[in-house]
């Protein structure tokens, strides 16, 4: 578990899941989880729900960090890194609330990252191995569209590909966390992070995951949400050193507190 001030943890993974009104969903997650990965401390962010999220997530085994206001994905993003860090984690993962991220992959991942293979596995839905069976993640044609974009702009800004550069399913290790912990100063914390992890040289590796079909709420990458998604994201890989410059400021002010552990 979570240990107070200095003290190591127990266990040496946590594993958080960002969820803003996911009440319905994370139920099933939860279940998956205790299910699949086993031995892992489980975390989730409640990131200002309206909702019975926070009350479901304890009594399905998770801690709770709750915010008193809807705060958005990147600071989400940012606390459950920062909960790994500082409560001394060796190793951290990442999962989505809506479902579509069976835990077992997550699992396959974390053997990956605890085996030295490399500090950060990415999961990605799009890459061949990723299989066409029933079930699995099925693109629609803007997303396909709007992912063949990011491939080059990715591939232009950090000089190789990544198939699924907005995938939520990460593993890393504790080189990974304090790069990863820092506030995100765009709305593409995904792509900020590869950008982050490039640039201090940590070895990335994609791996070909299952990924199924959202079964509640609303993917973003839909119609003039799509556009303005990969205009975000462009802006993110190719304004990074205002990025960097205003992520130092932001370094100089004091901390924003996090919500005690509930």
């Amino acid at each position: 578990m979570l240990g107070p001030g200095n003290e190591r943890p127990t266990v040496d993974t946590l594993v958080f899941i960002p969820a803003w009104n996911e009440a319905e969903s994370l139920p099933g997650v939860l279940e998956e989880a205790r299910r699949d990965l086993p031995g892992v401390d489980l975390l989730v962010i409640d990131d200002g729900s309206t909702d019975e999220t926070a009350q479901v997530a304890r009594a399905g085994g998770a801690r709770v960090v709750s915010f008193a206001e809807n705060r958005g994905l990147p600071v989400g993003i940012a606390a459950g890194y920062r909960q790994a860090l500082e409560g001394g984690y060796e190793y951290c993962g990442r999962l989505d609330a809506d479902g579509q991220h069976p835990a077992a992959e997550l699992a396959r991942m974390l053997e990956l990252v605890r085996a030295g293979t490399c500090d950060v596995a990415v999961g990605s839905r799009f890459l061949p191995e990723s299989g066409k069976d029933e079930g699995r993640y099925r693109p629609s044609a803007e997303r396909v569209v709007g992912t063949s974009l990011l491939r080059l702009l990715i591939r232009l800004r950090l000089g190789e590909p990544i198939s699924d550069a907005t995938s939520g399913l990460y593993a890393v290790d504790r080189a990974a966390l304090a790069l990863l912990a820092d506030p995100y100063v765009s709305e593409s914390p995904e792509v900020e992070a590869l950008m982050r992890i490039a640039d201090a040289n940590l070895r990335l590796l994609e791996v070909p995951v299952h990924m199924r079909q959202r079964e509640h709420g609303e993917s973003s990458f839909t119609g003039r949400r799509a556009a303005a998604l990969v205009v975000s994201i462009g802006l993110t890989l190719f304004a990074g050193e205002l990025l960097r410059r205003k992520r130092r400021r932001e370094k100089k002010r004091p901390r924003l507190r996090l919500p005690k552990l509930g």
